[in-house]
């Protein structure tokens, strides 16, 4: 269907139909409702009037308690429903989806109906808390979820002065599951093909082997990112799918900067590599994607298809980042220097995921003892 201006389409009735998004107390989230008009222009002016009365109810209502000093009726969907407008301006789209998308599946339901009082923050964490404790969520989800109702409630202290104190974070240990690879004879076989049968698909693994690069950054990287005089690649950029906000379709793909500001970063490359890439160069912006970033899906699905003609097992793209890191490691690469190639926030991270030497690794280490003992034994004869 045809789509024009703000969120108005053209139905297959003959009608224009206009979509706004509202906050509905009862349900704790927020809902899309609709108006129509028999042409474009009269499906725009309602779909303005409709926005309009938003705003205005809005700010009638923070008017009214401010005048009446009544802060103990500030609902947390209220105050969550304003942080959520805050957050849209101020962060990433991609960040606000997460947010939001965390707020009406896991707070919405269960604190949306919470008055804010300072008396609330006992009920507020128990109701989270016994939700935490009955679903079968990560650990980094049950971080999100206590850090968003937390950056809620100092919201609220600020713009409400409701004087709720922020909670206590639940006692999640951090646990850092076994780094799944590529064992060195899966790595023979994959690499084989590779060379055997060179492609842009093929290059572009290669690439990330080399780097440890993400799907995402892999996906969105342009040839403005390579310097062929230093021989280097800038990271600067990443894309991703993400939920879509508009109502109009499920998902979009998005391209943003990296993750964080360690994401941004500057990795050498190797003269094998840069001449690899060089053979791909047809004058289009996108290194992968032509004209425009590489699906990341498709990058997965083309991934998980030579696995398969490779006779390796169904593994995520995200391995090939897993085995560049620990074949750094396990070729003496230094930690600090391997974190900033990988674009970590924090040394720390590569620490506790990929310093874990294997079998192989201690019993090399080991086998240096004896002649380390010799030594010792002729220094004191």
């Amino acid at each position: 269907m045809a789509r024009h201006g703000e969120n108005i389409r053209k139905r297959t009735d003959g009608r224009w139909e206009g979509r706004y998004k509202t906050f509905d107390e009862n349900r704790g989230s927020y809902i899309y409702r609709s108006v129509y008009g028999s042409a474009y222009e009269e499906a725009k002016e309602k779909l303005s009037k409709a926005k309009l009365s938003l705003v205005t109810t809005a700010a009638g209502e923070r008017q009214t308690r401010t005048e009446t000093g009544n802060s103990t009726t500030v609902l947390f969907s209220q105050a969550a429903q304003e942080w959520l407008a805050e957050i849209a301006d101020k962060r990433k789209y991609s960040t606000y989806v997460k947010y939001e998308t965390v707020y009406r599946i896991h707070l919405a339901g269960i604190i949306g109906f919470c008055q804010l009082s300072n008396t609330a923050a006992s009920e507020i964490q128990a109701k989270i808390f016994d939700h935490l404790s009955e679903a079968a969520l990560s650990e980094s989800l049950q971080k999100s979820i206590c850090g968003i109702a937390n950056q809620i409630l100092v919201f609220a202290n600020r713009r409400y002065s409701v004087g709720v104190p922020t909670l206590e974070k639940p006692g999640i240990k951090q646990k850092y599951k076994p780094i799944r690879t590529l064992s060195k004879a899966e790595q023979a076989r994959l690499l084989s093909s590779i060379y055997g049968e060179p492609n842009p698909f093929k290059i572009a693994l290669l690439l990330c082997l080399y780097t440890g690069l993400r799907l995402g950054e892999l996906c969105a990287l342009k040839w403005t990112d390579f310097d062929l005089k230093n021989m280097s690649l800038t990271v600067s950029r990443t894309v991703q799918r993400i939920a879509a906000q508009d109502g109009m379709s499920k998902t979009i793909l998005l391209e943003t900067a990296p993750k964080s500001e360690g994401s941004k970063r500057t990795i050498p490359l190797m003269v094998e590599i840069m001449e690899l890439l060089s053979r791909l160069d047809q004058g289009l912006p996108y290194v992968f994607g032509g004209n425009k970033p590489l699906e990341p899906r498709t990058m997965q699905y083309r991934f998980k298809k030579l696995l398969k003609a490779v006779d390796v097992g169904d593994r995520n793209f995200h391995i090939l980042r897993h085995t560049f890191a620990t074949n750094c490691i396990e070729n003496g690469m230094d930690v600090k220097a391997l974190s900033e190639i990988l674009g970590h926030s924090d040394v720390k991270i590569t620490l506790n995921r990929y310093v874990h030497p294997t079998m192989e690794s201690k019993r090399k280490q080991l086998g240096l003892l004896p002649d380390f003992y010799g030594q010792i034994l002729g220094h004191v004869s």
